[in-house]
């Protein structure tokens, strides 16, 4: 009996499959409509559908059926139809997660390539919603993701270079040093884990807003070469004082250079850090007294450089540490006289 079932199963499939045929080859667009809808359609019926219907509705329904054959998406991806390839590109970015289970896999390959046309399709629309859907994925191929992070438009770029965790920091290292707008240095600053190398391209870029959500971000790595530069740069960028000062990983030397020099708000913020020591703090309560001694008695706008250096030299102040305080305050004509 199970013999007869298999065959006469067979003939109801052959019979299905010429069905599907010839309603392909028809003329009734309501007709093909349905069994591109129809995910118990053959695959073959659909990649020919998807390859010479003249419908865009009915290739649009093909690129949504899950039953679609992925060898499909070569074609799809280049349609003429913008509807078309956005339906495409949410049902590629759906299967990502399924099909990179095996990335050395044809059905991958095929995926990735038709997701790289999508990446380049000359409607911007197409672009940003790839890109959308890719932000938070995963399995996004590295390829595509530095793509789309190098995307002139703002719209595509910035969500891959904030979130996109598959971007690399080869790339990102790369688009750093290619200057690129700061709201792209400020993504790249704001995602949520930034290696040290990154950080340090950060910085280099001069772009303050960027420096300051790179401080505030605690899944950045900062290194201790990186917090050096900062400190040094934060005597012409006053906006990166504060978020220095407020780093735990500031090591106490940073610390007193940088009370050397910043308002006395920030100076309050270094005192009042819990992780520093006694002998820490004291030395920056210190420094900071010592500031204030120097703009007092003769720093600043206070007569003539000679006048100033005349009324140190009376009151047996000048010292080395005096000096020291002349230059952290980029007091030079106070050193060089």
């Amino acid at each position: 009996m199970s013999f007869f079932a298999s065959l006469f199963g067979k003939k109801d499939k052959n019979a299905q499959y010429e069905a599907e045929k010839t309603i392909a080859l028809s003329d009734q667009v309501k007709d093909r409509l349905k069994i591109a809808k129809d995910p118990k359609t053959h695959q073959e019926i659909l990649f020919y559908m998807a390859q010479t219907d003249g419908d865009s509705s009915v290739r649009q329904a093909v690129a949504q059926n899950t039953s679609t054959p992925v060898q499909a998406s070569g074609v799809l991806s280049k349609d003429t139809n913008v509807d078309v390839r956005l339906a495409l590109a949410a049902r590629l970015t759906n299967l990502l997660p399924d099909i990179s289970r095996d990335k050395q896999s044809q059905l991958y390959k095929f995926a990735v390539e038709a997701l790289g046309n999508l990446a380049l399709d000359e409607v911007l629309k197409v672009r940003v919603a790839l890109s959308s859907a890719l932000k938070d994925c995963t399995d996004t191929p590295p390829q595509l993701a530095g793509q789309l992070a190098r995307d002139i438009e703002r719209d595509v770029s910035e969500p891959i270079l904030k979130f996109c965790a598959a971007l690399s920091d080869d790339d990102l290292l790369d688009i750093l040093k290619s200057h690129p707008a700061s709201w792209a240095v400020q993504a790249i600053a704001g995602r949520p884990a930034v290696a040290a190398p990154v950080s340090q391209a950060v910085i280099h870029t001069n772009d303050v807003p960027a420096g300051t959500i790179l401080m505030g971000n605690a899944g950045a790595q900062i290194s201790l070469e990186t917090l050096t530069e900062i400190v040094e740069k934060s005597r012409h960028y006053p906006e990166w004082q504060k978020p220095v000062a407020m780093k735990k990983s500031l090591p106490p030397d940073l610390a007193k250079e940088l009370a050397g020099f910043v308002d006395l708000s920030v100076r309050n913020v270094l005192l009042e850090r819990t992780d520093f020591d006694a002998e820490t703090l004291a030395d920056v309560a210190a420094i900071v007294q010592r500031r204030i001694d120097f703009a007092g008695q003769g720093g600043g706008d206070q007569g003539s450089v000679e006048q100033r250096v005349m009324r140190f030299l009376k009151a047996g102040t000048l010292t080395d540490e005096t000096l020291g305080d002349a230059l952290s305050m980029r007091d030079t004509d106070f050193v060089m006289v």
